[in-house]
């Protein structure tokens, strides 16, 4: 028996100690250990879900480890996978650890074991590779005596990529320091052709494994229903019929919340996953999935990588992700060890508001990048993300991603205490970015057209990810015929809509002046005193909600004519007010008077509102804040360090105004059409309370997020 016989027998031991007595490695499974453990070639693995991609590092790790070399590291997105792997591995007699932001009391502990020889695999996030402690303490060494380098969920590494993540492109620093002849696997089931040959560039003369990306388990279905009240009654009804337990994913944390509370209130058994819930929450509602204790996990896309549940029996969306390859990814959580799944979208008109709102969190323009490092240059010591928010007009997440980007092209660096500019020359790749954004509308127009598509569904998906097998399925709703009905009946239905028409959002004040003020010649910071302060306000609703939210948007919209206050809307005021006073967390006084805020955009809605609301109430209506000038001449500020520095001496109170506030004997309802950031009503707040006003309550029609 040769090497190659030997070695192969040999893998697949350790694969039905792995997955069972009857596995046996799949060629192309075979082909990717065979360049990783004799040959120690690069591989790119481009396969559906379910195929064994974990299979493929695992058994190379065993092999590896029994030649005697390092251990592996994962780099891997989501902790969600990294506790799926872990389990997996030490069923195939594999130690597998893992560093990530949920076990920070244990790194010191797990280095010492990876340096001792003690660990097999070692699972790192793709944040840890730019952390400084990391960065500059264990990845050197770790480098040198890594046995085999994973990168899962490789398409993360291209900006062409649905899902891409500028940490993953530390990858390129952490290959060029591999000891010579040190393998390397990247795997990913979601890379159309130009995804793929980007990642294989960055790899560096790779053997690409690509195979068919059909899903003989998944039958794929679409169901047009006219409004948000309607999916939420055709799943209250239809739940129990889906086979097994599975996934509905929502667009955002609020639909999920809502759907979440509405399913519950049907008498389901199902539990929420977002990005905002606490890590022992999401692990609590991983378990109940995976132990078939709940029906669904109503999830966002927090879930849309990693999570490892062969059995799930259905995916349903309640909106429509922006990408048909996002789609793809996520619905090929389901049917991996089942002989059907059902896998249904139901899209809703407020999804492509939400696609354009993500589409605004790309990479910035040149002069807002340049405005960065020269900010960073013009000190002599690192400023923290926070700081640098007070000289750039960037919201934190933009800001964030950006400088992430900068530090894998050089151009900054992240050391301990925030960031510095490096002064290496650097280059705004607008053609590129330009590339990037067009491709997103691209794949936005691609979604459209599958829902409404009379074709194969999953070949129309097969042919977005590029598959050149792709062909009719005979199993979606259009090869076969649908097999849900999309009525619903009248109880459910109105079940629906009375869950939906509740009003009445808490929001909360801002008692923290943002870092770095006094920087930008602004002379406040810290905790914002009590007697300055607003009191917590309401609502409407959040223009996220899959109730009010879309009302909310078209009437708030940028070129929305402006009007007085809809009959509608204003009866979900009265009713939010209503709440507001005789609820579980009534306000602490009766309103004594009303005052508005000068709108510049909407000034009759919110005259209207206030006016309309102080008669209601029978309460005096002051007067409104007026504007001293146009802070917002050149546009809204994005974060909000620029929105107080523009704001904190941009608002009036005239005498009589002043006057009438200090003679109040209980709190301002101070009413505005729209809460964005905050700032506004705090620091209006702020004015009126130095006034002489007792207290403030704010009040809005919408809160944004």
């Amino acid at each position: 028996m040769d090497e190659r016989e030997a070695t192969r027998a040999r893998a697949e031991e350790v694969l039905r100690a792995l997955a069972g007595p009857r596995a046996t490695l799949r060629p192309d499974q075979w082909r990717a250990i065979e360049a990783l453990v004799i040959d120690r070639r690069r591989v790119l693995c481009v396969q559906r879900t379910g195929w064994g991609k974990s299979a493929v590092y695992f058994v190379a790790t065993a092999l590896l480890r029994r030649a005697g070399a390092g251990p592996t590291v994962i780099v891997s997105p989501l902790l969600a996978l990294m506790r799926n792997q872990v389990d997996a591995a030490a069923r195939a007699g594999i130690a597998a650890r893992t560093i990530n932001s949920a076990n920070l009391e244990e790194w010191d502990q797990i280095t010492a074991e990876v340096h001792a020889g003690e660990v097999d695999v070692l699972l790192i996030s793709p944040e840890r590779l730019n952390n400084p402690d990391f960065r500059d303490g264990v990845l050197p060494k770790l480098a040198g005596t890594t046995g085999l380098l994973v990168v899962d969920e490789a398409h993360c590494v291209s900006d062409w990529g649905h899902d891409f993540r500028p940490d993953y492109r530390r990858l390129r620093t952490l290959l060029d320091e591999l000891a010579p002849g040190t393998p390397v696997l990247a795997t990913t089931a979601t890379a159309n052709a130009r995804v793929t040959t980007d990642v294989a560039e960055q790899l560096g003369d790779a053997l690409v494994l690509r195979g068919t990306l059909d899903r003989e388990s998944l039958r794929l279905g679409v169901l047009g229903l006219p409004d948000a009240a309607h999916r939420l009654a055709w799943l209250a009804e239809h739940l129990a019929e889906l086979p097994g337990s599975g996934i509905v994913y929502t667009l955002t944390v609020a639909a999920a919340q809502e759907t979440t509370a509405f399913l519950r209130a049907r008498g389901y058994p199902v539990a929420s996953y977002t990005g905002q819930a606490e890590d022992a929450d999401r692990r609590a509602a991983e378990a109940d999935l995976l132990d078939n204790r709940i029906k669904a996990l109503v999830a966002t896309s927090a879930l849309g990588m990693g999570f490892d549940k062969p059995d799930l029996g259905f995916v349903v969306h309640l909106g429509a992700p922006s990408s048909p390859i996002a789609y793809y990814q996520q619905v090929g959580r389901a049917g991996r060890a089942v002989r059907s799944a059902d896998v249904l979208l139901l899209p809703g008109r407020e999804d492509e508001a939400i696609w354009r709102y993500f589409a605004a969190l790309g990479f910035p323009p040149e002069d807002q990048v340049r405005a960065t490092l020269d900010a960073l240059a013009e000190v002599d010591r690192p400023l923290s993300t926070q700081a640098l928010e007070a000289r750039v007009d960037l919201r934190r997440n933009r800001l964030e991603l950006m400088l992430k980007v900068l530090d894998v092209d050089g151009a900054v660096r992240r050391v301990r205490g925030g960031w510095v500019a490096t002064g290496a020359p650097w280059r705004h790749d607008t053609a590129r970015y330009e590339r990037v954004a067009a491709a997103r509308l691209e794949e936005q127009a691609a979604m459209r057209e599958y829902a409404t598509t009379g074709a194969c569904r999953m070949e129309y998906l097969r042919r977005c990810l590029d598959d050149p097998e792709a062909s009719p399925c005979g199993r979606c709703d259009n090869c076969a015929g649908p097999w849900y009905p999309t009525a619903v009946s009248s109880e459910a239905l109105a079940a629906a809509q009375a869950h939906l028409g509740r009003v009445g959002v808490t929001v909360a004040p801002r008692q923290l002046w943002p870092t770095g003020l006094p920087a930008v010649g602004v002379a406040l910071s810290g905790r914002i005193p009590a007697d300055e302060q607003a009191g917590p306000g309401r609502a409407l609703a959040r223009l996220s909600d899959l109730g009010w939210g879309d009302r909310l948007r078209r009437l708030l919209a940028d070129g929305a004519p402006d009007s007085a206050v809809p009959d509608d809307v204003y009866a979900g005021v009265v009713r939010a007010l209503a709440d507001w006073a005789r609820g579980e967390d009534p306000w602490p006084a009766r309103p004594a008077g009303v005052v508005t805020i000068a709108s510049r955009r909407r000034p009759q809605l919110v005259q209207d509102l206030g006016a309309r609301i102080a008669a209601t109430g029978r309460l005096p209506l002051l007067g409104g804040v007026s504007w001293a000038g146009d802070p917002y001449a050149t546009g809204a500020p994005g974060n909000s360090a620029q929105r107080v520095r523009l704001l904190h001496d941009a608002f009036r109170l005239s005498d009589e105004l002043a006057a009438q506030v200090a003679r109040l004997d209980g709190p301002v309802l101070l009413v505005d059409d729209l809460i964005d950031t905050g700032w506004t009503m705090a620091l209006v707040a702020r004015l009126l309370r130095r006034a002489g006003a007792p207290a403030v309550l704010p009040f809005a029609l919408g809160l944004a997020g």
